[in-house]
């Protein structure tokens, strides 16, 4: 069980070189390019269309209606961190907008991941600093129960650990454990490399039954063409 109340001040984050690699992709080539593994629940979603981000985890596990722990997380934000935040329990309160927002982008902060809600989703889109939540709710919160920080955090069904690479665009939010970054940045540019020689040859007018050889499998399963 996680302890309440305490904040870790020193954590590993992932090579730089690897948040770098990775940030060139798509949240779905990542997923794909680590086994499909590390997919946040499709509920948490960008609270403007164009919102998007790669940067490593600083955690932050809230107590249900209380974005106390919100302003203690601040202080420890890197330049290039994404600050992600669970909840004790479930919560779509607006636990963040865009004061908060001011203050993270000021420590050099990417974004937000938040299984809970936030507010001024228009002054959000404005700034331009992403934020993918629960829910969008004006509902306000107080400042009276302890969380922690840096601390393991189930978010949307996935773990994330502080130092973690979290990537977030229009299809989603997946979690890359930081140790493996290095391998599954790899892993996606082959991916991508890949995928772009398809699109080549879809681009060609070629289909699919027959870049993925698919006509063989389909007779087999029984599929007959009538004219």
């Amino acid at each position: 069980m996680t302890e309440l109340g305490v904040v870790h001040r020193s954590i590993e984050r992932a090579a730089p070189e690897a948040v770098e690699e990775l940030s060139r992709f798509g949240v779905a080539t990542v997923h794909e390019a680590q086994g499909r593994t590390g997919l946040l629940r499709p509920y948490i979603r960008p609270v403007y269309p164009q919102a998007s981000l790669c940067g490593t985890a600083v955690t932050v596990l809230l107590q249900p209606g209380d974005n106390w722990m919100l302003h203690v997380v601040a202080e420890q934000v890197r330049p290039g961190d994404v600050v992600v935040a669970g909840c004790t329990t479930e919560s779509e309160d607006g636990f963040f907008g865009e004061l908060l927002a001011t203050s993270f982008r000021a420590r050099g902060a990417v974004g937000l991941i938040i299984d809970g809600g936030c507010r001024d989703a228009a002054e959000l889109s404005e700034m331009d600093f992403p934020v993918f939540s629960r829910a969008i709710n004006a509902k306000g919160t107080v400042k009276a129960t302890l969380g922690s920080v840096n601390v393991p955090v189930t978010v949307a069904n996935a773990l994330v650990h502080p130092g973690d690479v979290v990537v977030a665009d229009a299809d989603g939010v997946v979690v890359v454990p930081r140790a493996s970054a290095p391998e599954v940045a790899e892993a996606a540019r082959r991916r991508e490399e890949n995928e772009e020689s398809k699109r080549a040859r879809f681009q060609n007018g070629e289909l699919g039954l027959d870049i993925y050889g698919m006509r063989e499998k389909l007779s087999s399963a029984g599929l007959r063409y009538l004219d």
